[in-house]
């Protein structure tokens, strides 16, 4: 009894065996239910079921013969458990070669193939998995500069509004100083030129020069001039180091020991205007000598160097914003995680060249005779056209360099950044 059991199951499984369609995956089973006619798949015919794989063919898509090298357009799947399944052309089947890392393939054939899918499929898998780490890597990594292209992105748009408010401030300071500069040149015009050095004669016939020369004497502006003023402001045309006697400064003061304004006009008004023996030490720049108080040519030379330095710092400080706006109005991306690298540039060596990539900016080549050729600059859209040389020719032939924004090609595509 065991023994027949033994022969039923034997001839079962070769039953099963020889109705197993091969060369068909499992999306395409539902074509190949066993039953007693079979439609080709292109519906161009109805065939015996029997007359699948059976190495003749019958169908004009060649569905009737999966499993055999029959038809010429048929395709044979390749199962390959552990590894990528995948077709290979019918035509290969049973050919001597193992096309099928499970060797599907060559199931009537005198090869001797070895299933390798296993080994194959494990090299694959560590091929993906170090693929997937350098993507979580680069994950990462683009987080990482996006977090610091947004700080950075919002440390410029501060930078920016701080300038801008600078600006804002040295222009209404500069309207100030040229205002003042203005004012200071009308009245220089409108003020009589002062006496020459040395010159003790002062503007006659005008009271407001008597009255400036009496205030420029008159130190404590208690509306008198005494002996200590007139030695302080007053000296002798020959001897100027020396300072006037008592005495001296007495007699200038007409026998007395003061004198207000009435009385100078009179006395020692006409001794310093006459030029004789005496003058005023310091007459450039005295208040009431030829100018008024506030417009001193030493304030008038302030004002024109402080004009010139605002107008400096005004002219900085417009570069600087212009710079900034041009730099934040380049795409660095969708979140900005390309703004670092606007300040850096990379370098390449090929041969006797070395190539200078600064991204946003330019590309360079420069030899070792220290030549130096610009390859072109960024451009926010489109391509630059750019010449390159080329290092194995010597020769300069054409490169094309996309924006940088969205990848980066080095010249004479030795190197290239994505």
């Amino acid at each position: 009894m065991h023994f027949h059991m033994i022969i039923v199951a034997v001839f079962w499984f070769g039953f099963v065996d020889s109705r197993k369609i091969r060369g068909i995956s499992s999306s395409y089973k539902r074509f190949f239910r066993e039953r007693k006619s079979f439609l080709c798949i292109d519906g161009s015919k109805i065939i015996p079921f029997e007359q699948v794989n059976d190495d003749y063919c019958d169908c004009e898509d060649g569905s009737d013969e999966p499993g055999t090298s029959a038809c010429p357009q048929g395709r044979f799947y390749c199962t390959n458990l552990g590894f990528r399944p995948h077709y290979i052309p019918s035509s290969r089947v049973n050919d001597g070669i193992c096309d099928c890392c499970d060797a599907s393939d060559e199931y009537n054939s005198h090869a001797h193939c070895q299933n390798a899918c296993w080994n194959l499929g494990q090299r694959e898998r560590a091929y993906v998995e170090g693929q997937m780490r350098t993507l979580d890597e680069g994950l990462q990594l683009k987080q990482q500069l996006i977090e610091e292209g947004v700080l950075l992105w919002r440390e410029k748009q501060a930078q920016l509004r701080e300038l801008q408010q600078v600006a804002e401030d040295l222009q209404t300071k500069l309207e100030e100083r040229r205002s003042r500069k203005q004012e200071a040149d009308r009245l220089k015009e409108q003020t009589p030129r002062p006496p020459e050095a040395g010159d003790g004669r002062l503007f006659r016939g005008q009271n407001s020069t008597v009255t400036g020369t009496f205030k420029l004497l008159d130190s404590n502006k208690d509306g008198s001039i005494t002996v200590d003023e007139v030695q302080a402001k007053v000296a002798l045309v020959h001897d100027e180091e020396r300072v006037l006697s008592e005495d001296e400064a007495v007699a200038l003061l007409g026998g007395d020991h003061q004198m207000d304004l009435t009385t100078f006009q009179h006395t020692l008004w006409d001794i310093l205007t006459n030029g004789g023996r005496v003058k005023i030490k310091d007459t450039h720049g005295a208040p009431g000598v030829g100018e008024d108080p506030p417009l001193k040519v030493a304030d008038r030379e302030w004002e024109a160097t402080n004009l010139k330095k605002v107008e400096e710092a005004y002219d900085t400080v417009n570069m600087e914003i212009s710079d900034l706006r041009e730099k934040l109005a380049i795409d660095y991306g969708p979140d900005w995680e390309f703004l670092f690298l606007n300040s850096q540039c990379y370098k390449l060596k090929v041969y006797e060249y070395t190539y200078t990539l600064c991204p946003f900016n330019q590309v360079t080549q420069q030899s070792t005779a220290g030549t130096e050729v610009s390859l072109g600059r960024h451009r926010e859209r489109g391509r630059v056209s750019t010449g390159c040389q080329d290092p194995t020719e010597g020769t300069a032939r054409p490169a094309t360099m996309p924006a940088f924004s969205s990848f980066f090609f080095f010249c004479c595509e030795d190197l290239i950044y994505n």
